[in-house]
Order: C-alpha cells, then structure tokens, then sequence
C-alpha cells in the first residue's frame, strides 16, 4: 500500500536535524572561509554539505516509514507459523548519502524466524548496502579495478567500503544473469528482424588463481618454469582459464563483390558506387564466460538464436577462425537443435595466412608482397582457394625456396585447403552475408581484454564471470532492463519467499495528531 504523508509547517521533532542541516549550509554559503575560496572547492563543500543534507532527508522518510503497521493480522511466514509476538528491531543501511538507520517492527514466534513487513516494503537486500548502492558498485566495477571502484564510490557517495565487499556487491550485482535471458528468451517478440542470423563463438585467456585453472593446466603450472628471469609462452598460457565469448544478431543482407571487398580492406573509395550503406548488426547481444564450459556457451548461443527464429526460417550464418573444437561444438548443437548453418571462415583470418606465403616469395614490407596477397585474395573471394592453394605450392617448388619459407607457404595452403568448404566467399556474397568476424573480435576486445587482461592481475573465478556478465550487459545494451528484473529476483528472494502468500501483509501509517496527517 502507497501512504503519502502530509507534513504541517508547525512540525518539530522529525525534521529538526534536517532544518539544521540546511541552515548550516545558509550559512556557509555567505561566510567569510567560502568568501576566499575558489569556486571548486567551494563546490566540493557544497556537494559534502549537501548529501548530508539529503542524508538527513532520507534518514526522516526512514523514520516515518518504519512507523507504518501491519493492517492485516497474524503475519504468516511461508513455514504456516502465525508470528503475534511483535517487537521494535534497528538496522542499519548504507545508502548513496551516508548511514541511516531504521526502525520497524518485527515479528516473531519461538524458533521461527522474525519478519520485517516494512523491510519487504523497502524491498531492503539482506546485507547493509543498499540496493543503489550495488548498482553503482556494479556499473563502476564493470568499467575499471575494484581498488579504483573502491576510491570512486568513497569520493562520490561518501560510503566507505573495503575491496572485498565490493566484490561482493559485484558478485551479487550479477547474479540474476542466466535467469534475465532466460525469461527473456521465452517472452514472445515483437520485434522484427533481418531475414540473416549470425552466431559467433570465440575463445579468450583469462589469468586465473592457481587454484582456479583447470586440472591440466594446474598441474602444468606446477612444473618449474624453463628460464628463471622470464616466462615462456607456454609457461604464460597455463596461468590462465580459457573464457568463450559468444554474439548473436540479425543483420540484412549486404550483396557486393570481391573487388569492393578488397577496396573496403584498403580504405578506397573508387569501388563503392552503386554499393549500399553497410547494414548494423540489430539486436546485438554479447557475452563470455570463464566458469561455464565452452560447449555449454555454444549451446547458450544456439538457445539465444532459437529465440529469434523459433521457426527456423532465417538463415543461420556461423563466422569462426578454424579452430577445429569451436567447429565440433558448433556442428553438434546445429545437429541437437535441427537448424541448418552456412559456416563461413573469418576472411581476415585467410589474409593472415596469405601474408605468411607472401612473406616466403617476397621482402617483408615490400610492394611486392602486397600485390601478392592482393592478387591471391582476389581469387580467394572469388572461390578458388583451391586453386591458390595448388598454384603456391608450385610456386615453392619452381623457385627451390628455403626449407623455413617453404613450411610458411606448406602452412598457407594447408590452411586452404582443409578449410576450403567454408571458403565459398563468392556465394556469400552474392547472398549478402557478412564473412568477417569484426563483432567477436570487438566482443573480445571488449569484454576481457579491456578489464580483465590488466597487468598483474590474478582473477578469482566467481570476481571474472562477475565482471563478464556486467560488461556484457553493458555492452549489449540491457543494463537498464535487467537492473529493474534484478530489483524483483532481490525482493522474492528476500522476502516475498518468506511470506505464506508470496508477499508482506498490507502496511499503513498510524493516525497522527497535531504533526502529520494521513492523505489518503
């Protein structure tokens, strides 16, 4: 129940630290110590004065909302125990203004646990921090270290707070993770797409605490590391716990040839007359995660894309970088989910491997070798990897190259070649479909590299996925939305579990004469 008080001029007690609090900053504002200030430190004593006015507002609201009385009688906990005997219990809450304190009644019963219907009516968390303030814990740890999330929440709210509670406030922050999308993916949507659906999967080092990694890298961490003054690449990739990162989209098809394709790779402009604007990916939706198992990230993609296209009648478009596990898992979960997918090889990653060979016939920066990997491109895109393939190797062979440059090309059009069924590029692009894998990439960029890959850190397990699922949020945009979904989880939880009917009995404000008055 929604109580409006009406609050009389004439009011004392109640408000008494609050007028005090605003005529000290009356005051200050015409005082001689403000008077030789600089504007910004004036506003740094506004700011402080201020929240603890706002404070002081807030601990009033408390104060009267603490006052408030069941209507309805027993209160019955979800355990069927009526709880008659009632008794005034404090708690206190760290807000985005400073500490307040809250008086309410609880009501309890021998060897049951108390109730708090006002505390169900704050929807109040179960730890002291408020619920705004796990927010901004959340959406600062998400953005930087939890030292500077730590400093930053001190300067701007005044809360101070250790780093392993901030932690704690991101690990809860993110809880409700699985559950958001989850109920998401089951709402029916509205929304109308692109007839080209993309999933993408990729694959990420997250350093982890020894205790952390996986059985067999933890048991490689253990051996002594080759050099004593520097590591090893090998020695580097067992500190760390691969994490899987996942996008899906739709996108419209974008139909072009391969001599765009190659004037868009060099930035030119004289080949894109008559070309559409490339088309944004819509809906994005990215994320990664270092606890769950890859296959089980590629099933969550799968399910994520089946809630966009229950029907199955878009065109599932799979982008990779050949690595032979991503593609098992992927065949897998098309074969589990009955969907058909046209699976298309990163074309940068193919340029890559073009650059090896050209590198093998021609000077490292050198025209020549760029035309080389231009020239061949061209064919590829054309879908004659095949072709370029056999044709480099014969090359290698008529010009006696070097044993070390000849494994290079050997390299180059193995890669070709065992992957020439997903190099159908003149297809794609008559069908329009998207062949880079720029929007994984970005995902991984963004969600690990740029917070998690900090020099000298060492992730907990439960502090990484916590920080992946924040950023993930961010970075699909669904921040917002799942916050107000979070606040719900936090109340059910916390309370509406507790009562025999889902929720608190009904609240009102006691009768008051002379101060306040009820308005209905």
């Amino acid at each position: 129940m929604s109580t409006a008080y009406d609050i009389e001029a004439d009011e004392t007690a109640l408000f008494d630290e609050v007028d005090a609090q605003y005529r000290v900053i009356k005051e200050m504002v015409s005082s001689p110590e403000l008077a030789s200030m600089s504007h910004d430190l004036v506003e740094c004593r506004l700011e402080s004065e201020g929240r603890e006015l706002v404070r002081r507002l807030y601990q009033a609201h408390l104060t009267l909302r603490g006052q408030e009385e069941v209507v309805t009688e027993p209160v019955v906990g979800a355990d069927g125990i009526m709880r008659r005997r009632a008794r005034p219990r404090e708690r206190r809450v760290v807000s985005i203004f400073g500490p307040v304190e809250l008086s309410r009644t609880g009501y309890g019963h021998a060897g049951a646990e108390s109730l708090f219907p006002v505390d169900s009516d704050l929807n109040l968390p179960s730890e002291s921090y408020s619920l705004e303030v796990r927010r901004r814990a959340a959406d600062y740890a998400a953005q930087t270290s939890f030292d500077e999330t730590t400093r930053v929440l001190r300067q701007t709210t005044g809360t101070t707070s250790a780093k392993r509670q901030v932690e704690e406030l991101t690990t809860r922050a993110a809880s409700d993770f699985e559950a958001f999308y989850e109920q998401r993916r089951l709402a029916p949507s509205a929304a109308e797409t692109s007839e080209i659906l993309v999933v993408s999967i990729d694959m990420k080092g997250v350093v982890v605490r020894h205790e952390e990694l996986r059985e067999k890298a933890r048991e490689a961490a253990k051996k002594k590391p080759k050099l004593d003054t520097r590591r090893t690449v090998a020695d580097r990739r067992n500190r760390k716990r691969m994490s899987a990162v996942a996008a899906v989209y739709t996108i419209a098809p974008w139909v072009r040839s391969a001599e765009q394709v190659i004037a868009g790779l060099r930035g030119l402009q004289e080949l894109d007359k008559g070309l559409s604007p490339r088309p944004k990916p819509e809906f994005k939706r990215i994320w990664a995660s270092v606890a769950n198992k890859s296959e089980t990230v590629v099933d969550q993609a799968f399910q994520e894309a089946l809630g966009r296209d229950r029907e199955r009648k878009k065109r599932w478009v799979v982008l990779v970088d050949g690595d032979r596990k991503q593609l098992y898992w992927l065949r897998s979960a098309a074969k589990r989910y009955r969907v058909k997918l046209t699976i298309i090889l990163d074309i940068i990653h193919v340029i890559e491997y073009l650059w090896m060979a050209a590198h093998a016939f021609h000077g490292d920066g050198t025209k020549e070798a760029e035309e080389y990997v231009a020239q061949r491109l061209l064919m590829v895109l054309e879908g004659k990897a095949g072709w370029v393939a056999g044709a480099m190797r014969r090359s290698a062979r008529s010009q006696e190259l070097p044993p070390l440059r000849r494994k290079r090309v050997e390299k180059c059009a193995n890669y070709l070649k065992k992957y020439s069924m997903y190099l159908r590029y003149d297809r794609a692009l008559q069908a329009g479909l998207p062949i880079g894998t720029g929007v994984i990439e970005g995902a991984c960029r963004y969600l690990v590299s740029d917070r998690l890959d900090i020099t000298g850190a060492r992730w907990s397990l439960r502090g990484a996925e916590a920080v992946l699922r924040l950023r993930a949020l961010r970075g699909s945009g669904d921040f917002d939305e799942y916050w107000d979904f979070h606040r719900e989880q936090e109340h059910r939880r916390n309370h509406g579990s507790r009562y025999a009917a889902g929720h608190h009995p009904e609240l009102r404000a006691p009768i008051r004469r002379g101060h306040l008055r009820l308005v209905q």
